[in-house]
């Protein structure tokens, strides 16, 4: 089995279980993955952290080891599922926190950039939903 984190075009946030990784997107095409919510069918998979399991006999991986994989899949999953929007992430963000108050419904990717102190001050006061990402550098990765 498998639990993916889900979101819909709403914003609604939840969690969906899978036989494996093919069922959601078999499930997803036929329309059957709904948000509990309001019932919208265009859903997503939002962006998880990967588990990491430990076999008994797998050979020993250090802690910080543990931590650059992940820090590694972070970065690959959100390359990968969102739009860079460099030092601009602020701007863009506050459109779509506003695009959405004013109830329109979009299917876009998520985006990820860059902000100063003070941008990050202002979208937590207009009540924008971010998530800071521990991003490492090229080189580590």
């Amino acid at each position: 089995m498998i639990c993916y984190r889900l979101h819909c075009t709403v914003g609604h946030e939840f969690e969906g279980w899978f036989p494996d990784a093919d069922s959601f997107d078999t499930q997803k095409a036929r329309g059957l993955v709904v948000c509990p919510q309001c019932g919208v069918s265009t859903v997503e998979k939002s962006l998880m952290a990967p588990a990491l399991a430990r076999s008994a006999k797998a050979p020993s991986i250090e802690p910080a080891d543990q931590v650059l994989m992940a820090l590694r899949a972070i970065r690959k999953e959100v390359e990968s599922h969102c739009d860079n929007v460099g030092d601009r992430f602020a701007e863009e963000a506050l459109k779509r926190h506003d695009a959405r108050d004013d109830g329109e419904r979009r299917s876009e990717r998520g985006i990820y950039g860059t902000m100063s102190d003070s941008e990050r001050e202002r979208l937590e006061d207009e009540g924008v939903d971010f998530t800071p990402i521990p991003w490492i550098d090229r080189s580590e990765s």
